[in-house]
């Protein structure tokens, strides 16, 4: 059970209609974790902010499904685990064996590989890596944009795991279990 409100469309906001409309429009559908982050405009609005410009970013919509994954699974996160294999599989097109390693934070691609392992270490260790953390990604060919990239995805992954167990948000996707408990 939600322990905060998905608010109905009579329920809504009026500053976070706009917002929802827009995701509707573009996703075709307004998930769970939109609605919830709409009881407050400037959280709905922040995440959508960075999320669209995450979208423009370097590394690829590919790895930033696949650190999704990562985070989600590390973070014991059920609602954006199952949000991201949704949108792995059909939007970024990642195979099974991807999805898979992603979940254990690896990635079955070099260079992914390296961006997934570094977004896991980042969460593990709270931002406290190491400089040969920070040297291998860049071995791997992510320049000091990439980098930061990488940061806010896990940054912005985590939000919305946070988001989702706090508010025990309904999962409006196709439900894939944790392989362990978080």
């Amino acid at each position: 059970m939600n322990r905060i409100a998905i608010p109905t469309a009579d329920q809504t906001r009026a500053a976070s209609r706009p917002l929802l409309d827009a995701v509707n429009k573009q996703l075709g559908v307004v998930p769970n974790l939109m609605k919830v982050l709409g009881n407050s405009p400037a959280a709905l609005d922040g995440y959508l902010s960075l999320n669209g410009a995450l979208g423009k970013g370097a590394i690829g919509a590919k790895t930033g499904e696949r650190i999704a994954l990562a985070i989600a699974e590390l973070n014991g996160c059920s609602y954006c685990l199952a949000a991201h294999n949704f949108l792995g599989r059909n939007v970024a097109k990642l195979d099974e064996a991807e999805i898979a390693a992603n979940r254990t934070g690896t990635s079955t691609d070099p260079k992914a590989d390296a961006a997934v392992r570094f977004a896991a270490k980042v969460a593990q260790v709270r931002g406290h890596v190491s400089d040969a953390d920070v040297q291998a990604v860049k071995r791997a060919g992510y320049g000091d944009g990439e980098v930061m990239e990488i940061v806010v995805h896990v940054a912005l992954n985590t939000l919305t795991n946070y988001v989702n167990e706090v508010a025990q948000t309904e999962i409006d996707f196709p439900a894939v279990g944790l392989l362990r408990a978080a």
